[in-house]
């Protein structure tokens, strides 16, 4: 038994020795755009760059849902992941969802947006990793749980799904 302890050990090590990418597709016409994901090892942050088309002007709220199903397009995608039942809140709040990343601002009428972050919270790896999970962007702004109400606290009142995408392992660094 010990000599299987210290073989997985020294495979798990190996494994994440290298870093790990992930991207997401999201293609919800007119809404489209590549979510890319890169974490050095599981404990170093992952960093997080997102560019979209297609939104309405403004801000929109876009989070990690616990479902990568898109069968019923974004809807199936179930609720923010949130493997700590935390509350909502913003990407710099200690209590949040694991992918509550804030908001994604549109400032143009070509409806294009960047978003760039790091979080110590989402994972690529591990039980709380966010591969096979969904990236969705809302069709209004995210309140980061302020609003005072129980949707606040669960999904910021960003509205409806407008956009969204599968998160999986990428050949290539982001």
């Amino acid at each position: 038994m010990f000599f299987f302890i210290i073989i997985a050990s020294l495979v798990i090590s190996c494994v994440f020795a290298e870093p790990i990418t992930a991207i997401a597709y999201i293609n919800n016409p007119p809404v489209t755009g590549l979510a890319h994901f890169s974490q050095d090892n599981y404990d170093s942050p992952t960093r997080i760059h997102i560019n979209i088309t297609g939104l309405a002007p403004g801000s929109h709220g876009i989070h990690i849902h616990q479902f990568g199903d898109l069968s019923q397009g974004c809807m199936s995608t179930g609720a923010h992941y949130n493997p700590f039942n935390k509350t909502h809140g913003g990407p710099d709040a200690k209590v949040r969802h694991v992918g509550d990343f804030g908001n994604i601002i549109s400032e143009s009428a070509t409806g294009f947006a960047i978003l760039d972050l790091t979080s110590d919270l989402v994972k690529l790896s591990e039980y709380t990793s966010i591969i096979g999970r969904a990236v969705v962007v809302h069709s209004g702004e995210d309140d980061y749980g302020l609003g005072g109400t129980p949707l606040s606290n669960t999904t910021g009142n960003s509205g409806e799904r407008v956009g969204c995408g599968v998160i999986g392992y990428s050949s290539s660094t982001a």
